[in-house]
């Protein structure tokens, strides 16, 4: 077997192919054929890589890292079920974004957080400034258990996406449009204001959607006491 099949094999088992399919498209290009055990062999080689890779040292300092959980359906012993992948992207003091860990888990929850925040200290990290997450519950305390002195903002995608599920559909728009007012007031104070004013009119509608937003503001506010520049990258 040569490099560049080795090389092919590798480039088609990572865009998620079966055995069965990168045997056939060897044999295609190639005109070679491979059993499922030769194949298995290659793509085994990975493996080492991919631990060298997942327990490697990271920077003692990240300004900014995003979590968040990818949901995947996977075949396993003949049935799909849905996997959570999650997910840790950092931005480099340099500016340069890095992903910093991939865990697999079988759905999301603050406890599997923990592990993962955990690894990252094990692996170096020392501090992180702000952490963006979801409004997962006790996500927050999960962080700062680990990292005491982060700040967390919550997603602001994640908060409009989820309060716009409680807006029937005939005003979804006009409230997603009016919305805008506060997360993209220039101060806290104005987006304070902002809210005020969008509740008085859909607050009687809506109640759970203004209860959210207030119970999560300290965290969904964080961001407003940056500069214009910084607020973009949070």
């Amino acid at each position: 077997m040569t490099d560049e099949i080795e090389k092919k094999m590798l480039s088609l088992y990572a865009l998620g192919n079966s055995y069965t399919q990168i045997s056939k498209h060897i044999e295609d290009i190639y005109g070679v054929e491979f059993s499922k055990a030769a194949i298995s062999a290659v793509t085994d080689k990975i493996i080492p890589m991919l631990q060298e890779w997942k327990t490697r040292p990271l920077e003692a300092l990240y300004p900014f890292i995003f979590l968040d959980a990818i949901h995947y359906k996977v075949k396993e012993d003949g049935r799909y079920i849905s996997k959570a992948f999650y997910t840790v992207l950092g931005i480099r003091i340099d500016g340069k974004k890095e992903v910093l860990g991939l865990y697999l888990g079988e759905s999301e929850g603050a406890k599997f957080w923990l592990q993962v925040l955990t690894d990252l200290h094990n692996r170096g990290v020392q501090d992180i400034l702000i952490a963006s997450v979801d409004g997962l519950k006790g996500f927050p305390e999960a962080i700062n258990s680990v990292f005491p002195d982060t700040e967390v903002q919550l997603c602001i995608v994640h908060q409009i996406r989820n309060s716009l599920k409680y807006v029937g559909s005939k005003n979804q728009k006009q409230f997603a449009k009016e919305l805008k007012a506060v997360y993209q007031a220039l101060t806290k104070e104005e987006a304070e204001y902002e809210l005020d004013k969008l509740e008085e009119k859909w607050g009687k509608k809506y109640p759970i959607v203004f209860q959210s937003w207030r119970n999560k503001w300290d965290n969904l506010s964080v961001y407003f006491k940056y500069p214009i520049d910084i607020r973009k990258v949070i």
